[in-house]
């Protein structure tokens, strides 16, 4: 995928508004039936029920359609998690990581098959300090974790939130989009709680020694 191109111009008027999210909405199905290849913007347009003009007069082309679109699911996501994690106040620790794994949960079931075509096709991007959305997310979880000070072995917060969304991330991303089989949602996001809790609650006492540049080490088993 090349650099996305910026939209055309940004829709101030409810009927542009209008326009601009039923064009997004028909590039969402477009992509999620014929993958990103096969996605162009005639198709789009057919789809949507507008001319190829309309689209072009907000978007130049089918990457920055894409581009827009991407955000829009990750805003969405983002305002979902933003939400749970607004609304703790009085849980412990286990039942806020737990409303915390839901909510990830959730915000990666909204758009599955999109979110798989945007992934297999390398269009999906990890989250970076720059995207004011995410900031805001690991801002919310350090404050949670501030919040349940006591309650958390680990002695660097910092370090402690870039780990806990990193698993969390991670596990939600398998276990929505890669499920391994005999196992319910349920069972899985239990799973990822546990892990979470684990890390936190009781993190290895052992410091690893450092190893000398190539140093092997044994594994034993």
């Amino acid at each position: 995928m090349q650099a996305p191109a910026n939209p055309r111009k940004s829709p101030r008027q409810a009927r542009s508004q209008l326009m601009v999210e039923t064009i997004l909405q028909a590039t969402a199905r477009v992509l999620s039936e014929r993958g990103y290849a096969a996605t162009n913007t005639n198709a789009v347009a057919e789809r949507a029920g507008v001319s190829v003009g309309s689209v072009y007069q907000y978007f130049p082309n089918k990457d920055a359609l894409i581009n827009a679109l991407h955000e829009r699911h990750v805003l969405q996501m983002e305002t979902l998690i933003l939400d749970a994690l607004d609304h703790l106040a009085g849980k412990t620790l286990h039942e806020a990581v737990e409303c915390m794994i839901e909510a990830v949960h959730e915000a990666h079931l909204l758009e599955p098959e999109l979110h798989r075509v945007l992934e297999n096709a390398d269009l999906l991007c990890d989250p970076h300090d720059d995207d004011d959305g995410y900031r805001a997310v690991m801002l919310a979880v350090r404050q949670l974790f501030e919040e349940h000070r006591s309650a958390i072995r680990v002695s660097d917060l910092d370090l402690a939130v870039w780990s806990t969304m990193k698993i969390v991330e991670i596990m939600v991303h398998s276990a929505v989009l890669n499920p391994p089989p005999n196992f319910t949602q349920c069972q899985l996001r239990c799973a990822i709680v546990d892990a979470v809790m684990g890390y936190l609650v009781f993190p290895s006492s052992v410091t690893p020694r450092p190893v000398a540049a190539g140093e092997l080490i044994e594994v034993k088993t």
